[in-house]
């Protein structure tokens, strides 16, 4: 091609008509294409071309460089800024690696980490601060989401100040990190959504004080988790949340929600809330009260002012007699996700929410990792009825049953697929949760596992099977972040 004698080549093309061929490329076939010359590598980082940015980064030192790249090119102008911190394989705790690694000894003393660990969250806080500096002054910012499961909360508990001493003994570094936080707060013009789950203290008790109330005013989602902070201390008080007036989505550990809060947000100046995320933790409820939660008729009052809310409850390792109290009648509870180590859910805590939640519950995914080697808990024990089979019976909007560590009876998984049908889109029990009662296993004319595969299709109208592998699924095998994943996309369907 030639115009006026002269050869015009990709090079030539203005870069207007370059950016719109590669707004209608993927990510990384602008990369590709812009490979092609000096001229297309200056038009792939014009801002029309990323409004969003979505980063899932190993804490590893190798990220750092490919990282400050990216965010030097965008962080100044992205619109939507999502980055989900994750070690690739979590190092044990050293000599604490068969008890728990990196739990806090009773004398107040933690257990020591291993070098590898402390290397990751030097690391961690490295990417951490290259992250927020270079959105700071950031003023187009619409929403800001940073998920950092470096401390497996499950496994490992808590990773306390103790152990951020250790690679950051003068606190330098967090505080650093603090204050940029809040400076990216102060700074923002936009925002409308905030999500920062446990991310070792990014947060602090006065972090919102540094929204201006404009801001305040048009926040459409906010989700504050983080079991790292000391003490009773709350993230957020009910005088603090007066100001988010038109807040649609919140997520909050539970123990931070309280009666006043409830009030707040059914008072008639507030709009209707949408999505309510809470995280129940065994660490929680140790150093905070129960004492303070939503009764019943706080509830009554919320769901009157808002008459759409769902609610969305993930529980780690919380005792039985802790959730009785907790499951109020009136929630309006959506989805329920059980995650134990220590203790296991009851029967009566599964019938209870069969019970109370049978027009709302859609979701319920109960899993238990405790060593016993008397085998898994029976929640049939002493029971007439199968807590699962009356859950599957009663709540007919289920669409979503996981299990994992509780015994599932072969005949109770194929009347819960029976109940439910086509209607039970994920039915997800792992291999080695699944019994034969004797007579199953007696018949000599009838194989019992493949007639369990067969009559569970045929109950939900597709070809199904056990789990076989529990690594294959993240739901069962990094339960903290596909809590976070599904509280994302519970908050977003409204």
């Amino acid at each position: 091609m030639s115009v006026c004698g002269e050869a015009v080549g990709a090079g030539s093309l203005p870069s207007e008509l370059v950016v719109h061929i590669f707004s209608f490329l993927a990510g990384p076939d602008r990369l590709r294409a812009s490979a092609a010359c000096s001229h297309w590598r200056e038009c792939l980082f014009y801002p029309a071309l990323w409004p969003r940015l979505r980063l899932s980064l190993r804490v590893s030192p190798a990220e750092r460089p490919r990282l400050e790249f990216l965010m030097r090119k965008c962080g100044w102008f992205v619109r939507e800024l999502r980055v989900q911190f994750a070690a690739d394989n979590y190092p044990s705790g050293g000599a604490a690696a068969g008890e728990g690694a990196a739990v806090a000894a009773g004398d107040g003393e933690a257990a020591p980490l291993c070098p590898r660990w402390l290397e990751l969250l030097r690391t961690y806080l490295e990417l951490v601060l290259c992250v927020l500096s270079s959105v700071r002054n950031n003023r187009n910012l619409q929403k800001l989401s940073l998920f950092g499961d470096i401390s497996i909360l499950q496994q490992h508990g808590s990773i306390s100040n103790t152990y951020l001493g250790k690679v950051d003994p003068d606190g330098k570094k967090i505080k650093q990190i603090q204050q940029l936080f809040e400076e990216i707060l102060g700074n923002s013009r936009q925002l409308k959504w905030l999500s920062c789950g446990f991310m070792l203290q990014i947060v602090t008790p006065t972090s919102l004080s540094s929204l201006s109330n404009p801001i305040a005013n048009t926040m459409e989602h906010l989700s504050l988790l983080d079991n790292h902070i000391p003490g009773n201390t709350t993230l957020i008080t009910a005088v603090e949340l007066e100001r988010f007036v038109n807040l649609r989505s919140l997520a909050l550990d539970f123990c931070d929600f309280t009666a006043e809060m409830a009030r707040v947000l059914a008072d008639s100046n507030h709009v209707p809330l949408h999505r309510l995320s809470l995280l129940v933790h065994s660490v929680s409820i140790m150093h905070k009260s129960l004492d303070s939660m939503p009764e019943d008729e706080n509830w009554k009052a919320l769901t009157r002012n808002s008459t759409n809310l769902r609610v969305y409850i993930m529980a780690f390792d919380v005792k039985s007699d802790d959730m009785l109290r907790i499951l109020k009648p009136s929630i309006p509870l959506e989805r329920i996700h059980f995650d134990s180590y220590i203790t296991c859910v009851s029967g009566a805590v599964v019938d209870l929410i069969s019970r109370q939640y049978d027009k709302f519950l859609t979701h319920f995914i109960l899993m238990n990792d405790v060593i016993d080697m008397s085998g898994f808990p029976d929640l049939s024990d002493n029971r007439n009825e199968d807590p699962l089979v009356l859950l599957a019976w009663r709540c007919t909007r289920l669409s979503l049953l996981a299990v994992h560590g509780y015994t599932v009876w072969a005949h109770n998984l194929i009347a819960i697929a029976r109940l439910r049908g086509s209607d039970l889109k994920v039915l997800e029990v792992t291999e080695e949760s699944i019994d034969f009662d004797q007579g199953e296993l007696a018949d000599q004319d009838v194989d019992p596992v493949h007639n369990l595969i067969e009559q569970v299709s045929l109950g939900l109208g597709r070809p199904w099977h056990a789990v076989m592998d529990i690594e294959l699924l993240s739901v069962f095998t990094e339960p903290t972040r596909h809590f976070y994943r599904e509280m994302q996309s519970f908050s977003e369907g409204i």
